[in-house]
């Protein structure tokens, strides 16, 4: 394991320096004439492009569905055995960096993260490793590509932790921090000691700012809470779409639309970003139709609102159109506009005077606590960012502000909720996690013989005479149910040859509680606790699949948790 995390952190390593060298090259070719007073129509036509080309790679040439980034991850484990298909150790690659490239308003952390565990789950199924031990594997990519994106190691793992691994032992420890360093030197190597959002501590955290620290931690939860709320929204408004064409032409046009309005939220916005953590609003202004109103600080603040709100509904809209790519560089983007928002606003009604940047910098750990409910990653990784700990008292404040109101306001992260609606993600509740990575279908048992509602007592006999259970349920040749005999419950009878006449119909019952063939685990378990039931029916659309027993699930629980929980 030692060995494969340094082998997985490289690659997560390279992958990372892949993409981003993609991107910068690719938005240097085109965006490379651009001038700050001057409004270019073709923020129009790029992200349409970017998202249009991603479509002809995923629906012509690859012709597989391309999930988001980090949710994917989580499914795999969840559902798919930590198994990633094979096309996600390069798909992801090439569709978000070209919609990125040409504009799309999304990250490129989802899609390095599922690259790199895509390469370590295939390396780990051709090892033969097992369940426990692929999942460690995608804790170590999924380390590894955080750790060289932001070259910010620490975090990188407590990212690990807080998202992507449920269960760690302390055997996969030392290979998650191998790997998480591997990475980070690989960046370092290829792309420099840089880091992507430079910071210098100037102004140091002083005690009667904590009420304002507190403000915006407030803040950040409820742009988090519009962050989640609004993605959610779009997905259902985008599915009553007829046809992938129509959603490219609604969203992309919508977005292109957006971004020509509001230049700074062509693709990733590192380079926005940065010009709020010095504390400067400039870039509010370039290349935007706005860039006359320089000058005028009221302008330049509604004009931030602005973006802080309309980035929201461009990363959605990207999505939507077809685009591909992660909701992490956008959460960062918000939150640092978010805390340049709110800072600059209290300068400017003479409230107080706060120091801009630093609030530019802790909104960035608001807004990611909040959106992606991760408050530890959140606290390290902008801690890692200023390169010192200074700040680290009003990190947490805002951190824990915004990750305690956004988690009562939405109860999900935006990487789970949609995972969680359909039950197929993994907490850190173990008991909760062993029942979601149970199936009901393959706890299934086909092996009850049937009888036909218009037969007889008489029929019955002979198909007991044949069967060794003590249930019958009633079934016609269309599979529909119709009920269930109990041997117990003609016992008294089934030896009287005078009533072999009697009707199947009038000895049958219909439970109380059955199982549907789509239900969740937990919801089974809590069928078979509130019934008392030994075993219970499985119905689809009203028609018989078997019977799914008491025994057989707690066998397959107990033999998931000691898999689940062995060193």
């Amino acid at each position: 394991m030692i060995i494969l995390s340094i082998i997985i952190g490289f690659i997560g390593g390279m992958v990372a320096v892949l993409m981003k060298s993609i991107v910068f090259y690719l938005r240097q070719l085109l965006t490379a004439n651009f001038t700050a007073d001057y409004s270019n129509i073709q923020y129009v036509i790029y992200p349409a492009i970017g998202v249009f080309l991603t479509l002809v790679f995923v629906k012509y040439i690859l012709r597989h569905e391309v999930r988001d980034g980090i949710p994917n991850v989580l499914y795999a484990i969840s559902k798919q055995y930590g198994i990633i298909k094979k096309h996600n150790m390069f798909s992801s690659v090439i569709s978000a960096a070209l919609t990125v490239s040409f504009g799309g308003s999304v990250g490129l952390e989802g899609p390095t993260v599922v690259t790199g565990a895509a390469w370590g789950s295939n390396i780990g199924k051709a090892l033969g490793l097992n369940y426990k031990q692929i999942v460690s594997v995608l804790g170590f990519a999924s380390a590894a590509a955080m750790s060289a994106i932001f070259k910010a190691p620490i975090a990188a793992i407590v990212f690990a932790f807080e998202v992507i691994l449920f269960d760690m032992t302390m055997t996969s420890l030392v290979p998650l921090l191998i790997s998480s360093i591997v990475a980070a030197l690989t960046s370092y190597f290829f792309l420099g000691q840089d880091v992507l959002y430079p910071f210098e501590v100037k102004y140091e955290f002083v005690l009667w700012e904590t009420p304002y620290y507190i403000g915006l931690g407030l803040l950040t939860a409820l742009i988090s809470t519009y962050f989640i709320k609004f993605y959610v929204f779009s997905g259902k408004v985008f599915d009553k779409i007829k046809g992938w064409f129509w959603r490219f032409v609604i969203g992309s046009a919508a977005l292109g639309i957006l971004i020509y309005l509001f230049p700074a939220l062509y693709g990733e916005g590192y380079e926005a970003i940065n010009e709020a953590l010095r504390g400067n609003m400039d870039f509010v202004f370039h290349e935007s139709l706005f860039y006359s109103m320089k000058s005028n600080y009221a302008v330049a603040l509604l004009i931030l609102f602005g973006i802080l709100i309309t980035k929201v509904i461009a990363t959605s809209l990207t999505f939507r159109a077809g685009g591909v790519g992660g909701v992490f560089a956008p959460t960062l983007f918000i939150g640092t506009m978010t805390g340049l928002f709110f800072a600059e606003a209290i300068n400017y009604t003479g409230i107080a005077h706060v120091p801009v940047s630093n609030y530019a910098l802790v909104g960035m750990a608001g807004m990611l606590a909040g959106v992606v409910h991760a408050p530890l990653t959140a606290i390290f990784l902008i801690a890692e960012i200023t390169g010192g700990y200074e700040l680290f008292l009003p990190i947490m404040l805002v951190a824990t502000t915004s990750y305690g109101v956004t988690r009562f306001l939405s109860p999900k992260s935006i990487y789970t909720i949609q995972l969680a609606n359909r039950g197929e993600h993994i907490t850190h509740n173990k008991d909760q996690a062993v029942l979601t990575m149970m199936d009901i279908k393959s706890l299934i048992e086909d092996n009850f013989s049937t009888i036909h509602p218009d037969a007889t007592l008489g029929d019955l006999i002979k198909v007991i005479t044949k069967s060794k259970r003590n249930i019958f349920p009633v079934v016609d040749e269309e599979g529909n149910f119709y009920g269930m005999i109990f041997l117990d419950h003609i016992r008294n009878i089934m030896f009287k040859p005078e009533l072999y006449d009697t009707s199947v119909r009038d000895l049958m019952f219909m439970p109380n509680v059955v199982v549907d063939y789509d239900d969740d685990m937990e919801t089974v378990a809590s069928k078979f606790q509130k019934s008392g039931k030994y075993n219970l029916v499985v119905l689809k659309d009203g028609k018989y699949k078997g019977f799914v027993s008491r025994a057989n699930v707690f066998s397959k629980y107990r033999q998931l948790l000691r898999d689940f929980s062995e060193e």
